[in-house]
C-alpha cells in the first residue's frame, strides 16, 4: 500500500478472448459490427485478459487495487438469447473469482447477469456471491430498452440490498444510429444512458424502496446530478412526478455514489459540490481512460486532503469491506 488508504479504482475493465469473439459483431464500440476498430485498440484488448496486464499498469499508476468488470461497450450479453447470455456470463463471473484468487490484495471482482431472463439472472446472482464470492455486480443502463428502474428487474435490487452488494452501473452503449455519427455513442450517449437510468431507479421509487442499497454510477453519473433545478420545479408542475417518490429529485442524489471518470476538472469540482466529495470514487476507466487518475483528483483544488483521500480508496474500501 502507497499509504495507509488504500488507492482503489472502481473502474477498470477486462475481457475474455472467447465472449469478446462472440459479441464485438453486437458491440457498441463496432456500431453492431458496421465499424471497424483501430488497430492499436486490439494491443489493449491482450492486456485486458491477463491479470498482469492490469497489475503492471496499477503499479505504475500507484493504483493498489482495482475493481475489475467486463467491458460492456465491447463484449455485452445483452443481445443474445437467455441461455446464451447466461453462458457468457458464466465465463465472465468465472474469470473475475479466478483473477480476485490470484491477486487478492490487488483485485476485487464483479459479475454480470443475463437480465434477458430474470429468473435466470437470480439464479447466477446467488452462485456469484455465495459460491463465487463476488462483492459487486455491474448492470448496465438498460436491456433491451426497459431501464433497469423497471419493475420486473424489483428481485435483483432487493437482493442487492439484502446481500449488501455493491451495484457498479456502466452502460453498454446508446444503441440508437443517430450516436454513431462523430463518435456520439461514447462522448454523449453514455452520459445519457446514466441520466436515463438514474431518472429510472428515481421516478420508478427503486432509491425509496431500497434506501441501503450501495449504488455507484460511472462517468460521474453522466448529466444528471447538473440537471436538478429542472427536475425538482417538476414536483409543482408534473405532480404525478411524484408518485413513487416523497422526496425532490435533488434529495436523492446522495443515495448514489459517483466515479471520478469525468476529464474535466470544473465538472469533477462541480460534482463534488453538489454531492459532496464523501460521495466520489475513484474511477480511471483503465486501459482507455485517464492517464493520471490521482492527479486529476489532486488538480481539484476545492477538496482537502483528507477529503481527496476518502475520493481515492477511503470510501470505496468501506463499501466493498475491504480490510
Amino acid at each position: 500500500m502507497h499509504s495507509a488508504t488504500p488507492v482503489i479504482d472502481f473502474h477498470v475493465h477486462f475481457l475474455v478472448r472467447d465472449v469478446l469473439e462472440q459479441c464485438l459483431p453486437h458491440a457498441v464500440a463496432t456500431n453492431r459490427g458496421h465499424h471497424k476498430l483501430p488497430p492499436h485498440l486490439f494491443a489493449l484488448f491482450e492486456k485486458m485478459m491477463t491479470p498482469q496486464g492490469v497489475i503492471e499498469d496499477m503499479d505504475k499508476l500507484k493504483i493498489d487495487i482495482s475493481v475489475i468488470s467486463s467491458a460492456a461497450v465491447i463484449q455485452p450479453i445483452y443481445w443474445a438469447e437467455p441461455q446464451v447470455a447466461l453462458k457468457m456470463a458464466q465465463q465472465l463471473n468465472d474469470t473475475a473469482a479466478a483473477r480476485v484468487a490470484h491477486s487478492p490484495k490487488r483485485i476485487i471482482g464483479s459479475f454480470v447477469l443475463p437480465f434477458q431472463d430474470m429468473n435466470l439472472a437470480m439464479t447466477e446472482f446467488k452462485r456469484a456471491v455465495d459460491d463465487l464470492g463476488l462483492k459487486v455486480v455491474n448492470v448496465p443502463a438498460e436491456v433491451r430498452g426497459s431501464y433497469l428502474g423497471d419493475a420486473q428487474f424489483r428481485p435483483f435490487w432487493e437482493a442487492a440490498q439484502d446481500k449488501r452488494v455493491v451495484v457498479f452501473m456502466h452502460p453498454d452503449g446508446a444503441k440508437d444510429p443517430w450516436f454513431f455519427q462523430w463518435g456520439m455513442w461514447n462522448s454523449l450517449g453514455q452520459s445519457l444512458e446514466e441520466a436515463k437510468f438514474m431518472a429510472s431507479v428515481l421516478y420508478e421509487g427503486i432509491l425509496e424502496t431500497y434506501p441501503r442499497l450501495k449504488l455507484v454510477v460511472a462517468h460521474g453519473g453522466g448529466y444528471f446530478p447538473h440537471n436538478m433545478g429542472r427536475l425538482d420545479r417538476n414536483v409543482k408542475n408534473a405532480p404525478h412526478s411524484m408518485k413513487n417518490i416523497t422526496r425532490k429529485p435533488s434529495e436523492y442524489l446522495r443515495n448514489i455514489y459517483y466515479d471520478t471518470c469525468l476529464y474535466d476538472p470544473t465538472v469533477l469540482s462541480a460534482l463534488i459540490k453538489i454531492v459532496g466529495p464523501d460521495r466520489l470514487l475513484l474511477g480511471a476507466d483503465w486501459p482507455i481512460g485517464d492517464a493520471d487518475p490521482l492527479g486529476f483528483v489532486d488538480r481539484c483544488s476545492e477538496t482537502s486532503d483528507t477529503e481527496k483521500r476518502m475520493i481515492k480508496g477511503g470510501r470505496a474500501a468501506e463499501l466493498v469491506g475491504f480490510q
